[in-house]
């Protein structure tokens, strides 16, 4: 399943690749990408696992970097 994110508050492109990394590292996470210039996130993850994954991610972002805010498109 792939999710389009909308991030707001990063502060550089070497932090939305940071993001990126750690996100990677998710289990059920296939991939991920931050443009950090349109404030957009692409998510794509087993079904299986959706609510799992999402809320793991949220609380990584919420850890790594506390004053972004994410949302669904």
């Amino acid at each position: 399943m792939k999710t389009i994110f909308k991030i707001k508050g990063l502060d550089c492109a070497n932090c939305a690749i940071q993001l990126e990394d750690a996100i990677q590292k998710i289990i059920g996470v296939k991939s991920v990408s931050i443009n950090f210039m349109m404030e957009k996130m692409t998510l794509e993850y087993d079904d299986n696992g959706k609510d799992e994954i999402l809320k793991k991610m949220k609380k990584l972002i919420k850890k790594e970097e506390p004053d972004v805010a994410i949302e669904e498109f």
